[in-house]
């Protein structure tokens, strides 16, 4: 398992289906991107649609998520459901020294409900706060497209193009200007991928 800190949108789709039976259905689908702002988040699903369906397609709604962090189940194969989960994180007041909950949504990877029950515990089972799960209930998401390190450092390419040939900037200057959400490992992979563009496009060491 591992989890992914972002700003997620989901995104729904409509389009001509071919179904089991040969028979074209219109259908709405659901799939949640990584992007910046909602214009981002309709590009990026337009893009990865244009590689799945043939014909025409219409992105009939886009909306933030309600969740900034998704767990995946990378080494399942047969994890192909998508569960929100809101977890409620229990701290004691110091001063009144009251029970306090605090409700949080994730979105979970996995095949089964036992399963999004387990792999929830696995990913928080390193936290030291104590916690419970309120509710998990499936998706009808398809599919999430997240950003990796070379998707991001090819749009920020595209929008500071000047910033990356002055070389009196700091790539990581550079880098937090542009990306305000980030990992602290991916925020490190960026700036590896920019420093790598820099010396071979522009010659900057």
């Amino acid at each position: 398992m591992r989890s992914k800190s972002a700003q997620w949108f989901e995104c729904k789709i409509k389009y001509e289906k071919v179904m089991e039976d040969g028979l074209q259905k219109q259908v709405v689908e659901q799939y949640v991107v990584d992007a910046l702002s909602f214009a981002e988040a309709e590009q990026r699903i337009t893009e990865q649609m244009s590689q799945y369906i043939s014909g025409e397609f219409e992105v009939t709604d886009v909306k933030k998520a309600t969740y900034k962090e998704v767990f995946f189940d990378d080494d399942n194969a047969a994890s192909d459901r998508w569960y929100k989960a809101k977890l409620q994180f229990i701290t004691i007041d110091e001063k009144t020294e009251k029970e306090k909950r605090t409700n949080v949504t994730y979105l979970v990877q996995a095949c089964s409900l036992h399963n999004a029950l387990d792999n929830i515990d696995t990913v928080m089972k390193g936290t030291m706060i104590d916690y419970v799960q309120a509710n998990v209930g499936e998706t009808q998401l398809v599919d999430v497209f997240e950003h990796t390190a070379e998707d991001k450092a090819a749009e920020l390419m595209a929008r500071m193009a000047e910033d990356v040939k002055d070389a009196s900037l700091k790539v990581e200057d550079i880098v937090d200007r542009y990306v305000k959400t980030a990992t602290p490992e991916l925020r490190q992979q960026l700036i590896d991928k920019l420093t790598e563009i820099r010396k071979e496009k522009f010659g900057i060491e």
